[in-house]
């Protein structure tokens, strides 16, 4: 009775897996294939124009012609030497299907019109297209994702072009209204920006090494989107954060970015952590931006800490640590603003001052600016009084009489020592950034 039993269920077993194939072969569907494509003429183009849904190309060493239009899930790989080159017309690699690789390519020669031209182009309905591991050089954009959300670009060497006037260069990659978009573990160089975002939502740019560019990560009208662990060094900016809302900014570095490490305006609701940056002419700007967390964050060797200004509201700012800038902190402004949350606040290198009880939190306040600061902003010829006795004098009567401070930041309760910064320190960080890059 067992044995009979038995030998039913494989007849149904037998009997459902057949169906399932005549089903799958009545669809015209087959089983994918790997297709190998030699370099030259218009042999990419037929292998594309040839090739089953779900297919291989893997492309051999050499020059493979472009421009090409992928317009059917496929896979394009490439085997060491392979290179898709665009001649300088239009999109060397065009995406307009879902589910799309491209992997393991050397991506050059676009087109230089700013109506799109890039050396990938995701179209909105290339979903969920996966760039991985390529070579992207000598194209006006890099990888272009206009649109096509769940889009994963990753892994990539990416090298813009620096022939042209930098305003008429492309970014690294460009992602354009592409919910879920990712961009992680790439090298960025040369070209505008990095990374521009612009009108998208829960994106991530993550473990990104950016160097040679304006700005290395710039967000515009991006909301409910990560920016963490990405290193920007010697740009022109590294962090510019505009016109967006509902971020986590953790544990980014900016190394040496010659104007602003980060740069906040109009950006609202936000958490900025863990964060390193270190010789800049400020390390942070902050104009209009309004109810931001900015904690543990590491500003250093820098002309200006924290340049604070343009009516920001409601931004907590503790645990951080303002070590060896030449001004801390300049703020233009008559409110006082108590940069502590629930009784901790900052370090600053310059602070000198005694903790009798031991808790770790200074006895006394710090004032980062005083009148004499605030004149000097005003009125850039009053630098030439900075050494007179007059300003002596004006200092010791506000240390004396703490009434006469106009507002401005005071850290009620400032900390001892500097806390430690995210999960690492910012060489262990630039040293994972190197190795990365190398492994590429």
């Amino acid at each position: 009775m067992r044995q009979a039993y038995t030998i039913a269920l494989r007849r149904l077993a037998a009997a459902f897996i057949a169906a399932v194939v005549a089903a799958w072969l009545g669809t015209g569907c087959t089983l994918a294939a790997t297709v190998s494509v030699t370099a030259g003429g218009e042999r990419l183009r037929t292998a594309i124009a040839a090739a089953a849904v779900g297919d291989v190309l893997q492309l051999e060493a050499g020059v493979h012609d472009g421009p090409v239009v992928v317009d059917k899930p496929l896979t394009l790989e490439g085997r060491p030497g392979a290179v898709v080159d665009g001649g300088g017309r239009g999109r060397t690699i065009e995406v307009v299907a879902p589910g799309v690789t491209v992997r393991g390519l050397g991506v050059r020669g676009s087109g230089i019109d700013h109506e799109m031209d890039a050396g990938i182009y995701l179209e909105q309905s290339a979903t969920g297209a996966k760039v991985l591991d390529n070579t992207v050089s000598d194209n006006l954009v890099g990888v272009y994702v206009h649109g096509a959300s769940g889009a994963i670009v990753r892994g990539n060497t990416i090298v813009g072009r620096t022939d042209l006037r930098l305003n008429d260069r492309g970014n690294g990659v460009y992602v354009w209204n592409a919910p879920g978009a990712q961009v992680i573990d790439n090298d960025i160089s040369g070209g505008r920006d990095g990374i521009f975002t612009n009108t998208s939502r829960r994106n991530v740019f993550r473990g990104n090494r950016i160097h040679g560019v304006r700005f290395a990560v710039h967000y515009m009208y991006t909301n409910d989107s990560e920016v963490s662990a990405n290193v920007s060094v010697g740009n022109h900016a590294g962090y510019v954060i505009m016109f967006s809302d509902h971020l986590k900014i953790h544990g980014n570095v900016s190394r040496g970015d010659r104007d602003h490490g980060l740069l906040l305006n109009y950006a609202n609701d936000s958490r900025i952590d863990s964060n390193v940056v270190s010789g800049s002419q400020k390390c942070v700007f902050i104009y209009n931006a309004n109810k931001n967390d900015i904690a543990a964050n590491r500003f250093e060797n820098c002309a200006i800490g924290i340049h604070f200004t343009a009516g920001s509201e409601r931004n907590a700012v503790s645990g951080n640590a303002f070590i060896n800038n030449q001004t801390q902190v300049k703020y233009v402004g008559t409110r006082s603003i108590d940069w502590s949350v629930k009784g901790r606040g900052n370090y600053w290198s310059d602070n000198p001052v005694f903790d009798l009880n031991g808790d770790g939190i200074a006895d006394a306040a710090y004032r980062p600016n005083d009148l004499v600061d605030r004149v000097v902003w005003a009125y850039g010829a009053a630098k030439l009084l900075l050494n007179s006795p007059v300003v002596e004098v004006l200092r010791w009567a506000q240390s004396q009489f703490p009434a006469l401070h106009p507002g401005g930041v005071v850290d009620s309760a400032p900390l001892m020592t500097p806390p430690q910064v995210g999960p690492a320190t910012e060489t262990a960080r630039l040293k994972q950034g190197e190795a990365a890059n190398d492994r590429r």
